[in-house]
């Protein structure tokens, strides 16, 4: 049985983080890496990688130092869907195939309860049903009474639901060919030629099995979903300080930490778990590290600084500085004083701006979300839910209410009187104060 990995997609709606999803570091792995071992702890060790010109080299540099797989890749050249990406390595779909997302996490039941309902059935799919209570921006499954396909529907309008039953993408295929030319016949304007190649072969008699999910799914749609992430890999790890870390005996570490190599906890610092933090690190004097924080590579947690359920990307430097519940990229510096606001006075949930969308994040606690390569001067602030853009700059002083483009930077410019300054003290009220202080004992 084969794994096909469809990694040619573009997010589109992760803006400002560039990095391609799969790419993204989780306690010192690509999520791609996780992705695989996931497959390999299910018992599956033959993967087919689909990817796209930008990310096929990262790809085959991570498959060629995997152990105990065999890995073939096929290149999709442009981002138009499942349909096209399986078409792109039709040489290679033979036998049972098991296609993923690797933009979605889930856990090693994924695979093992398609497997086992393969074995004891004879359907020509078998894909898992998610049960969600709230309304889901995805593919809804309409299933009989035995859990049999009969029909997808793609982003229904909420309470035109045909199930409580999302489309997660693992799904099983045991005549990949015969897909393939379902495909083929599609006639569709929309990007859901695989979805409706899927009911196509329902309408002809094949049978199309749901499997119930019941364990934990986290799709990575938004860039807010990087944290749900990180909270569920934290929670299933394993504690770790690296032997080469040194901790000062005046620092204090609590709870589940995972603490990298050449890492240096100086004085005072606090490290609260569950907590990552990557290598060559160093925690500053005072610094405080809490509650879900996934601190990347070579980073400076510097003097004073607070970081809260957040995650940084490699080589950020920070310095009396509050991050909450924020996805920070890579190569940021933040001067001293700023503040990353993360909870609205009135309580409720924060939206964010995707393109023309404003988006309810469903989190009543959210930071901010900046890009690469961002600074920001002393004393800064950032509302709520805002996006800092790539390579910009947030000056010092500035209240950054709206998001900030990429390439771009926000200086607050107030206007100033200078005026020649001629005191005139009254000596003899200092000294009268001094006395009553003095009578007093230096109290007051």
């Amino acid at each position: 049985m084969k794994v096909v990995f469809l990694c040619g997609g573009i997010g589109k709606r992760m803006s400002p983080i560039t990095e391609d999803k799969l790419l993204l570091h989780f306690l010192g792995k690509t999520l791609f890496e996780h992705q695989m071992e996931t497959a390999k702890e299910a018992g599956l060790n033959q993967f087919l990688v689909i990817g796209n010109p930008a990310n096929m080299e990262q790809i085959e540099q991570i498959t060629r130092v995997s152990p105990g797989v065999k890995t073939e890749l096929a290149l999709q050249r442009q981002p138009l869907g499942i349909a096209d990406a399986l078409k792109s390595a039709e040489p290679f779909l033979d036998g049972d195939i098991v296609v993923v997302n690797p933009n979605d996490v889930f856990t090693v039941s994924a695979y093992t309860s398609l497997v086992q309902e393969r074995k004891k059935g004879s359907a020509a799919s078998y894909m898992l049903g998610y049960e969600v209570k709230d309304y889901f921006p995805g593919g809804y499954l309409a299933v009989d009474s035995t859990n049999e396909l009969r029909h997808i529907v793609e982003k229904p309008k909420p309470g035109q639901e045909p199930s409580h039953l999302v489309n997660i993408l693992v799904h099983l295929h045991t005549e990949p060919k015969k897909l393939l030319e379902y495909i083929e016949k599609v006639e569709t304007t929309r990007d859901d030629v695989y979805e409706c190649a899927l009911d196509s072969l329902v309408k002809d008699g094949y049978k199309i099995k749901v499997v119930p999910y019941p364990d934990f799914w986290a799709p990575i749609k938004y860039p807010w979903h990087i944290l749900e992430v990180v909270n569920h890999l934290l929670n299933t790890c394993q504690p770790r300080i690296s032997a080469s870390a040194s901790i000062s005996e005046k620092a204090t570490i609590e709870g589940k930490v995972i603490i990298g190599d050449n890492v240096r906890v100086l004085e005072n610092a606090v490290i609260r778990g569950p907590v990552y933090i990557g290598p060559n690190c160093i925690i500053g004097n005072n610094a405080l590290v809490r509650d879900y924080s996934h601190i990347g590579a070579d980073c400076v947690i510097g003097y004073c600084t607070e970081v809260k359920s957040s995650y940084i990307g490699d080589r950020c430097w920070f310095h009396s500085s509050y991050i909450g519940d924020s996805v920070i990229g890579k190569d940021c510096s933040f001067g001293a004083g700023t503040v990353l606001a993360n909870f609205r006075f009135d309580e409720q949930n924060i939206s964010v701006r995707v393109g023309d969308e404003v988006v309810d994040t469903g989190r009543d606690k959210l930071g901010a979300i900046v890009g690469d390569n961002c600074k920001t001067g002393i004393n800064a602030s950032v509302m709520p839910g805002t996006r800092i853009g790539p390579n910009s700059i947030v000056g010092s002083h500035v209240c950054l209410t709206e998001d900030l483009e990429p390439g771009k930077k926000i200086l607050a410019e107030p206007h100033y009187r200078v005026l020649r300054n001629q005191p005139e003290l009254d000596e003899t009220k200092k000294k009268k104060l001094k006395q009553k202080l003095e009578k007093l004992g230096g109290e007051t």
